[in-house]
Parts: structure tokens; sequence; C-alpha cells
């Protein structure tokens, strides 16, 4: 990843704190800035700064500026814990955004919304998240959509016989019982499902356990470190030799070498919706790079959504703020990820994804 730029640079110090106002008004959010998700954190952070940038020099939120406050979640269930309550008791913020993993957003969420908050997940996809509650809010589609899309993409590739490799979290557990349903409905097999336990040095055994199945294909889902060392170690096995499908692949790729990763194929989030082509030039033009990862978007609509609520509903009562969000979801919010349309559950009900692959070293549309 490059270095952060001075815009960045800047606009963190605006994110933290360093520019404040005696009149403001503050959200906040949890985000994985150290630990394994570390680079989707920090690029979630990038749209949060460029979502800012833009509310505040177009006036504001009810004519004050607005600021986030975001907290290093570090990956981990007690430290998110503890950054959701500093924001609650000392910031007294209305909303929370995040966090990425969704065996850390459920607690999160959990949390906020028993504390009257309002939460928006802008990276988490277990079913699970569903059961948060009332003033919970997804931006994107959850497992039982992403699964049966991934399953009917590699059913349609002639894949009939796969093995799977997920963590064993409320993520990974999600994603292989909901593409192991589909494909079984689709009429294919899975011959082997492995959760693993994250954050080892070496996951060969569990590649091992795999590999004896001799599947037509690998289906895997993992977090940036995790998948680093997952995909050197089936490179090194041999195991690349047939073909690697991965669920949501810029999250499974940003953090290994090219080499390994070579070839792989998978579905992502659609990050640029129709209207999504200003966001990704100021992207660019701010950090000097494309996008590290598909989930920067989601937390720059977040953003959006939560000061388009504010101002709509007139005050920062979380209650009020709700209501808006409900009446925003219903007629559909035109974000750059494309339109976000909350369902009954106040879920993202259609998300749109891109089909994808590693080549040249570059992840291409295929």
């Amino acid at each position: 990843m490059k270095k952060t730029t001075l815009f960045a640079a800047a606009m963190a110090l605006v994110a933290w704190g360093g520019a404040t106002s005696a009149q403001e008004i503050k959200l906040g959010a949890v985000l994985a800035l150290s630990g394994e998700s570390a680079t989707a954190g920090e690029d979630q952070r990038r749209g949060i700064e460029l979502a800012l940038k833009e509310i505040n020099d177009a006036g504001g939120v009810l004519g004050q500026p607005i600021r986030v406050v975001i907290e290093d979640s570090g990956a981990r269930v007690p430290s998110a814990l503890d950054a959701a309550k500093k924001l609650v008791t000392v910031d007294k913020v209305p909303v929370v955004i995040g966090e990425y993993s969704s065996g850390i957003t459920i607690p999160v969420g959990t949390y906020l919304v028993q504390e009257g908050l309002v939460h928006l997940n802008i990276g988490s996809s277990s079913g699970r998240v569903r059961e948060i509650g009332e003033g919970s809010f997804s931006l994107l589609g959850l497992d039982n959509v992403s699964s049966a899309f991934a399953a009917q993409d590699m059913f349609d590739q002639g894949y009939r016989r796969i093995a799977v490799i997920t963590p064993n979290n409320a993520f990974g557990q999600g994603v292989a019982t909901e593409f192991k349903k589909a494909l079984t409905e689709l009429g294919g097999e899975v011959v082997a499902e492995v959760l693993y336990t994250e954050g080892q040095t070496s996951y060969r055994r569990e590649l091992q356990q795999m590999q004896r199945t001799q599947p037509d294909a690998y289906f895997y889902s993992a977090y940036g470190k995790d998948a680093a060392t997952i995909n050197r170690e089936a490179y090194e096995l041999g195991l690349n030799q047939s073909q690697w499908y991965a669920g949501y692949l810029s999250m499974c790729t940003s953090d290994s070498e090219r080499t390994y990763v070579e070839g792989q194929i998978g579905y992502d989030l659609n990050f640029v919706g129709e209207n999504g082509q200003a966001y990704e030039q100021a992207y660019q033009d701010a950090y000097g790079e494309p996008f590290v990862t598909s989930f920067s978007g989601y937390a720059y609509d977040a953003t959006k959504l939560a000061a388009a609520a504010i101002e709509k509903a007139g005050s920062t009562d979380p209650a009020a703020i709700r209501t808006a969000l409900n009446e925003l979801g219903a007629a559909g919010y035109e974000g750059a990820t494309g339109n976000i349309t909350f369902d009954a559950d106040r879920q993202r009900s259609k998300q749109p994804y891109l089909k994808q692959k590693i080549e040249g070293g570059k992840t291409v549309n295929r």
C-alpha cells in the first residue's frame, strides 16, 4: 500500500479530532486499524475521510461541521467493545459505524442497540447480523445472497465437487453453511468443509485435509493475514493447480503475494454504482492509487447516509435518526455503491457483485 498522502494525513486529523469546533456533530466508528484486518480497516477509514470532506465542504449537517471519532478495534472483540463503550459514554455519539468482521460486528452492534444508539454495518455479512435488532442497519448484502451467488457462479463453470475453507467464526460458519446449501440444491457437492481457527502460523494440516478429497475446485473466504498464509501454503503444496475461488476476492488477496494468487477467480462487492464514479476519482486523487479493497465505499456511504438521516430528522436524537434511516432506506438511497434499499429487517435487500479474477498480478473483471 502506498504511503498516505498529505490530504489523507490532514483528513485523519479531522477524523481523530485534530480540528474541532465548539459546535459540531459527532458520529463514531469502530474500525480494525490494527490486527489481521487492518488493510480493510484502513481502507474503510479512507472512505469516512472522503465523506467528511464532501459533507463539510458543502456546509456540514444542520449548519454544523460533522466529525467522526474513530476508535481502533484491534480486530478483537474485547477491544472493540471497549471502543464502543467509550463512544457511548465519553463521546456520546448517536450513530456508530463498523466493524468489519462479523464476529466483532455482532457483539458491538448488539451493545449499541441495547444502549439505544444507531449502528451502521459496513463490512459484515453473516446472517446473524440480521438478529442484532432494531437500530442496526446493513449497507451490504448478507451471506445468503453472496454464497448463493458464488455457488451458482462455480456451478456454471462446471465445478461440481468443491472443497470449502472458511474461518470458524460467525462469518465463516454462515458462508460455509449457505454455500453448501446453495451448491447442493444446484446438484453439486461439498467434498470437504474446513472451519479454521484464526491467527495460526500455518494451515498446512487443513489444506492437506482438503487436498486428499481431490476436489474440482476450492472455495474459500479469509481475512487478510490469514488469507496470505493460506494462499502461500496452498501454492507451496501445489493446490493452486486446481481452481481457487474467493468469496470477496479483494479481502482474500489484498495481503498476499501476487504469485500465490495468480489465476484465482471469485466475486467481490460491486463498490462503484451508477453514481460512484466521482467517488472513485476522489479516492484516486486523494491517495494516489486505486481502491485497496472493496470496502471503502461502504464506509463512505454510511457516513453520507448518517448525515442525510440527521438532516432529514432535524435532530441528533438516535430515535429520530432511526426513523429517518427507515424512510430513506424504504425510498432507496443512491450511494457510491449503488442503490441502498433496506428490507423489513433493515438489511440491504439487493447487493450487486462483481465477477473478478487475478490476471497478470492485477484484479480484473471477467
